[in-house]
C-alpha cells in the first residue's frame, strides 16, 4: 500500500511548485545581462513586461551563502531596498524583501512586493530570480524608472545576512532599454569602416580634444550605416572620455593631419553635424530596423570630422593611442535617413555654474520656426526615436521639454538619476514628433557642493555642458538649436556693472555666493532673453530670441497595490492604488513563499513516515 502510495504523492508535488506559473512578467530567457563587480562573480540578467510594468531579475553569484539585489541612490546607501535569498545546508530556502535602515542594519519591509521564481544553490553559485512591480506602493521600495537606475548588489559567504564593504556593489545600469540586439534585424549583406586617430601620442594634460578629417566609405550606389561601436585601445579606454563623428559639408575646406579641435587652427572646428557618438559608459548602437546614416549619393557627407576627447588626469607620459568608430554599412536600404539635432546651452563662453550649490538650473532654448528658412527647403515634421545624455561631473539631472503654440506637450526624455559614467545613447519607448513652430527646451540640473570656484561651460572634464542629442528622420539640414541668456541682464541682477557679454562673465568671479543669491542668479538666467542660435551642416548661423517657459512636472503614475501606502500628490488615481494585472491566461496563482515551505517542511515529514512503515 505504502509502495503505490508514494508515486501518487510524487505526481501532486508539482500542484505546490513555485513553477506552476509565473503569474506576471517577461516570458525566460530574460534578455539583458550585465556583472555588477570588478571581478566578474555577481552576474545579473533581468527583462520586463512594459505593459504589465513587471520586471523580473535573476541574480547568480559564485558563493554558498545569501544574495542580495535592490535599488539605491547616487549619495547613501541608507534607505535602499535589498532583497535577500539564500538556501540553508539543510536545504530549506529563505527569502524577504528588506531595506536599510543604517549602513549595516537590514529591516524586513511591511510588504512582501517582491515575488520568488527560483532559488538554487550548487557547488559553485546561488542564484536568486524573482519579480517585482516597476513602482510598488511599499515607501521602502525604489522605483524602477527610465531614469538611470543604482543597483546594489551583495553577498556573503555564508546564510548569516549581514553587509561587508567588500562584498557590496553599486552599479548605474539603464534597465528599460526598448530594443536588444537580438531584437533586430543583421542585414544578409554588410561591411565594415573604421574612423579612427591612428598612432597618436596623447598629451600629458589633464584635457585634450583631438580631430582629424577622414573619408567616409566610397560607394557607387546608396548604402546605410547602420551600427557604430567604439574601438577602444586596451589599457588607454580610461583615457578616452568620448568620441563624436560630425559630418562636413561637401563645400567645406578641410585641413589634414591631427590637431586641437579648439585651438589656434579655426578649420579643426569646422564641421558640426553629429552623427554618431560614444561616451563613457556607452556600448555599441544599432538603429531600429527602418533608419540608417545614408552615404553615397551626392547629397551625402563625403567628409567626416573624428573627435576624440582625452582625460589624462595622472598626466602619464609617452601613452598612444589609436581610438575611434567603427561603422557597420549595408546596400540593403532601410526606410528612411537618419539625422541628429544637438539641443541644449550653448557651451563657452556664456555658462556658469556657482559654486558651493545644492541645486543650479541651466536652459538652453531652441525654436524652430526658422528651420525651414535657414535648411533651404521644407522641413517635414522630425520624428525622434532615440537621444543621447551629455553633461560633465557636477550634473544630476537633464530632460528634454517640447511646446506647440505657447503650450506644453510633453517631455521627450530625462534622466533624473544621471551618471557621467554612463552615457549611451537610448531608444524611445514611442517616437516623438516635432513640428516646425515647436519650441525645445532642455534644462540641466547641477550640484557643485564639493566646489569653491565658478564652474564654467568648456571642453574639459572640470568645466560643464549641458546638451542632449536627440536622433530622428528624415534627415534635414539642420545640426544643432542651442540657446544661452543675456549675461548683461544677469550681471546688472546681481548687482554687477557690465557693459558687454565678456564683462558680464568677469562680473560673475566678483559675486559672494550664498545660498540667496545662487537662487538669484538662477532666476535671473532663466527669465532673460535667450539668445537661440541654430546651425547647419555647411555652418550658416542664425541667431532668435526668445524666452525661457515653465515647465510643469511630469506626473507620476500609480503604484502596484500592496499592504504598504506610498500615495504622493503626483500620483494619478486619487487613491494612487493601481490593481495588480490580472494573471496570464494558462497560469496558476503561485501560493506565498511561507506556503511553500510548510508544504515543503510537511512533505518531508510526510516522506519520512512512510520509509519508516517500510
Amino acid at each position: 500500500m505504502t509502495c503505490v502510495l508514494l508515486p501518487k504523492l510524487l505526481l501532486l508535488l508539482p500542484l505546490a511548485a513555485p513553477a506552476v506559473g509565473i503569474p506576471h512578467g517577461p516570458k525566460s530567457p530574460l534578455r539583458y545581462s550585465r556583472f555588477l563587480d570588478p571581478s566578474n562573480v555577481v552576474y545579473l540578467r533581468w527583462d520586463f513586461d512594459i505593459d504589465t510594468e513587471i520586471i523580473t531579475f535573476d541574480l547568480q553569484v559564485r558563493t554558498a551563502g545569501w544574495v542580495g539585489l535592490g535599488v539605491t541612490d547616487r549619495y547613501t546607501n541608507v534607505g535602499a531596498d535589498l532583497v535577500v535569498g539564500g538556501v540553508l545546508p539543510d536545504g530549506t530556502v529563505y527569502f524577504s524583501d528588506q531595506h536599510l535602515v543604517d549602513d549595516d542594519t537590514l529591516e524586513e519591509d511591511g510588504s512582501q512586493d517582491a515575488e520568488l521564481q527560483l532559488l538554487t544553490e550548487d557547488a559553485v553559485y546561488t542564484t536568486m530570480r524573482f519579480s517585482r512591480p516597476f513602482r510598488s506602493c511599499d515607501s521602502h521600495d525604489g522605483d524602477i524608472t527610465s531614469d538611470t537606475i543604482r543597483i546594489l548588489a551583495a553577498y556573503g559567504l555564508d546564510d548569516t545576512v549581514r553587509l561587508e564593504r567588500e562584498r557590496t556593489f553599486v552599479k548605474s545600469v539603464f534597465l528599460l532599454q526598448i530594443f536588444h540586439p537580438d531584437d533586430l534585424d543583421a542585414p544578409a549583406v554588410s561591411y565594415i569602416h573604421d574612423l579612427e586617430i591612428t598612432d597618436f601620442l596623447i598629451p600629458e594634460d589633464d584635457t585634450t580634444y583631438a580631430c582629424t578629417f577622414l573619408p567616409l566609405p566610397i560607394v557607387k550606389e546608396k548604402h546605410h550605416i547602420y551600427k557604430f561601436e567604439p574601438k577602444l585601445i586596451y589599457h588607454n579606454e580610461t583615457m578616452v572620455h568620448h568620441i563624436l563623428v560630425y559630418a562636413c559639408g561637401n563645400a567645406s575646406a578641410l585641413p589634414t593631419g591631427i590637431s586641437d579641435c579648439y585651438g589656434a587652427d579655426p578649420d579643426f572646428s569646422l564641421c558640426s553635424q553629429v552623427i554618431m557618438g560614444w561616451a563613457v559608459g556607452g556600448t555599441s548602437y544599432q538603429f531600429p530596423d527602418d533608419v540608417g546614416i545614408s552615404i553615397g549619393t551626392p547629397m551625402d557627407p563625403q567628409w567626416i570630422r573624428l573627435e576624440v576627447h582625452y582625460s589624462n588626469f595622472h598626466n602619464l607620459p609617452g601613452v598612444y593611442d589609436s581610438s575611434g568608430i567603427r561603422a557597420y554599412f549595408t546596400p540593403l536600404l532601410r526606410k528612411y535617413d537618419m539625422g541628429v539635432l544637438q539641443l541644449g546651452f550653448f557651451t563657452f563662453p556664456i555658462h556658469f555654474i556657482p559654486p558651493g550649490a545644492e541645486s543650479f538650473m541651466s536652459y538652453g532654448l531652441c525654436r524652430t520656426e526658422k528651420f525651414e528658412e535657414i535648411n533651404g527647403t521644407p522641413v517635414p515634421d522630425i520624428q525622434v526615436y532615440g537621444y543621447l545624455l551629455h553633461t560633465h561631473l557636477a550634473g544630476r539631472s537633464l530632460q528634454a521639454v517640447q511646446y506647440r503654440n505657447g503650450k506644453q506637450i510633453r517631455t521627450i526624455c530625462k534622466d533624473d538619476a544621471y551618471d557621467f559614467n554612463l552615457q549611451e545613447t537610448r531608444d524611445m519607448k514611442e517616437r516623438v514628433t516635432i513640428k516646425m513652430g515647436d519650441e525645445l527646451l532642455v534644462e540641466c540640473h547641477y550640484q557643485t557642493l564639493d566646489r569653491t570656484t565658478l564652474t564654467f561651460g568648456g571642453p574639459s572634464t572640470i568645466n560643464e555642458m549641458c546638451l542632449i542629442f536627440l536622433f530622428y528622420y528624415p534627415r534635414n539640414n539642420i545640426s544643432s538649436c542651442m540657446g544661452y541668456p543675456d549675461i548683461i541682464h544677469v550681471a546688472h541682477e546681481l548687482g554687477e556693472e557690465a557693459e558687454d557679454s565678456m564683462e558680464g562673465m568677469m562680473a560673475m568671479n566678483n559675486v559672494e555666493w550664498t545660498p540667496e543669491i545662487i537662487k538669484k542668479a538662477e532666476k535671473a538666467c532663466k527669465e532673460a532673453d535667450q539668445v537661440v542660435i541654430i546651425k547647419t551642416i555647411d555652418e550658416m548661423v542664425r541667431n532668435q530670441t526668445g524666452h525661457i517657459p515653465d515647465i510643469l512636472p511630469t506626473p507620476r503614475g500609480p503604484c502596484l497595490e500592496s499592504s504598504g501606502g506610498k500615495v504622493e500628490p503626483g500620483d494619478k488615481t486619487p487613491a494612487g492604488f493601481r490593481a495588480a494585472p490580472p494573471i496570464h491566461s494558462g497560469s496558476s496563482p503561485k501560493p506565498p513563499l511561507t506556503t511553500l515551505l510548510l508544504l515543503q517542511g510537511g512533505f518531508s515529514w510526510l516522506l519520512f513516515s512512510l520509509q519508516g512503515a517500510i
